[in-house]
């Protein structure tokens, strides 16, 4: 499908997730209608669903953004779910893909394929240079796989499967669940909850030391529609095709207790924040190499205070709905 080419049918696998409606709103802005794919309409773990379902909409693109996700607490606890559910998503996605003759496709990973002390900030060639962070090995496992599926399939069968990996993901839609969710929903809402309750002080996971990158979910949606759009030859002429994995984030990171000093200012929250050692810090820096998505036309927009602004007053407008 060329850009502008409104017509062709688009299909978004996890559309009703974080980066999934973002990307739905990204299309609408471009003039672009999505066929929207949700456990609502398809299992994406049942191989025979996912064929029928690709058969009957012949999309023309393909955004692969279900997943299964979690914060330490809900990778910790259930390994073979996340190990499970994410191969077998992206597998049955990428085989239905190609067995409708997808035109392009475009597969969303995560910054945590990288090795747990590859060097900073973390270019796409030091995938697979080192052991994994352990709190999430089975989710990036999942992922790497999905990466190399994508290499094997434009390998042996010249497709046109695209990979992004995105840093920390922020913004409306989140998980709020504090035994499932990341860092930014986990403290925003303890951070609002205690502010109601006129508590003293919240609890931190972890020193404060590591440091971390984070990008607005709507800046993701719109390096996948630009990256999507790329022309063929413009992008694996940027992107070697035994690296077919383009780093997503804002190329700058802050300390978690950075991070949880802005959410307690945004919130409004003057309490203390007390920080438990005591508890796993994970990866001590994830930075990514954003030079290779800025070579190919696209840089992140949104400054992290006003991601945090903007995403606590969506929450404070959804709490009735979003996942508590």
């Amino acid at each position: 499908m060329n850009s502008g080419d409104s017509d062709a049918p688009v299909m978004v696998l996890g559309s009703r997730g974080m980066v999934g409606s973002a990307i739905v709103r990204a299309l609408e802005a471009a003039g672009q209608q999505a066929i929207e794919a949700h456990r609502g309409v398809v299992d994406l773990t049942d191989r025979n669903a996912v064929h029928v379902f690709f058969a009957e909409h012949k999309p023309a693109q393909v955004y692969v953004a279900a997943a299964r996700v979690g914060g330490i607490v809900a990778n910790r606890d259930h390994p073979v779910d996340f190990l499970l559910d994410n191969l077998r998503m992206q597998n049955n996605a990428l085989e239905a893909a190609h067995a409708c003759g997808v035109d392009r496709l475009l597969f969303l990973g995560s910054s945590c394929i990288y090795p747990k002390l590859a060097g900073q900030p973390m270019a796409e060639d030091s995938l697979l240079t080192g052991a994994l962070e352990p709190t999430n090995e089975p989710y990036a496992i999942a992922k790497i796989a999905g990466i190399k599926l994508c290499e094997s399939y434009n390998r042996q069968y010249g497709t046109d499967f695209r990979s992004l990996m995105p840093t920390n993901l922020y913004g409306p839609g989140d998980n709020f669940n504090l035994e499932g969710s990341h860092v930014i929903p986990a403290l925003m809402r303890k951070c609002h909850e205690a502010k109601l309750a006129g508590a003293a002080a919240v609890s931190v996971w972890g020193s404060g030391n590591p440091r971390r990158e984070f990008l607005h979910v709507d800046d993701l949606a719109k390096a996948c529609v630009h990256m999507m759009e790329l022309p063929r030859e413009a992008y694996w002429a940027t992107v070697p095709q035994r690296e077919s994995h383009i780093n997503i984030g804002t190329g700058q990171d802050v300390t978690i207790r950075e991070l949880a000093e802005l959410i307690a200012s945004v919130v409004g929250f003057t309490g203390a924040l007390e920080f438990d050692a005591s508890q796993p810090d994970g990866t001590p820096r994830k930075l990514l190499d954003v030079s290779r998505a800025s070579a190919l036309g696209w840089q992140a927009a949104t400054q992290l205070e006003d991601g945090l602004a903007t995403t606590y007053a969506w929450f404070l407008e959804n709490q009735s709905s979003v996942r508590s």
